[in-house]
């Protein structure tokens, strides 16, 4: 049983992913918080920013900085787009995996994926 409560059409996909995380899971739908969770992680690792080496290599060991928030920096802003870029990648590799699940002979692995990738597909704006 997938949860599929739709919030404001309006609101920003990352915004509608997290609210239905927390529909989710007072749902206790298992699919649907593990979709939600892993997409939401993605995104946040898409924001995430390299920090080079090199930045650091030239400091002796005790002019290197050190504690929290010492060493942070702005994570970058996805626009709408690419995180609905982010989330139809997480749809499409789970359809993938699920074709190879049924190769494997694995149809209750493949039935899982399939409606996560349903979760998931449901928060996507239609094509027009």
């Amino acid at each position: 049983m997938s949860v599929t409560r739709r919030p404001e059409p309006g609101a920003p996909l990352r915004q509608r992913l997290r609210e239905a995380l927390t529909v989710a899971m007072k749902a206790r739908d298992r699919v649907a918080v593990a979709a939600l969770r892993s997409t939401l992680a993605a995104i946040d690792n898409a924001e995430a920013v390299d920090r080079p080496a090199s930045v650091d290599a030239r400091l002796a060991i005790e002019r290197i900085p050190v504690g929290v928030g010492a060493a942070e920096v702005a994570r970058r802003v996805l626009t709408e787009a690419q995180v609905e870029q982010i989330v139809r990648a997480e749809v499409a590799e789970r359809e993938a995996a699920a074709r190879d699940y049924d190769g494997a002979g694995r149809p209750d692995r493949a039935e899982t994926l399939r409606g996560e990738a349903g979760v998931l597909a449901a928060h996507l704006p239609t094509a027009a």
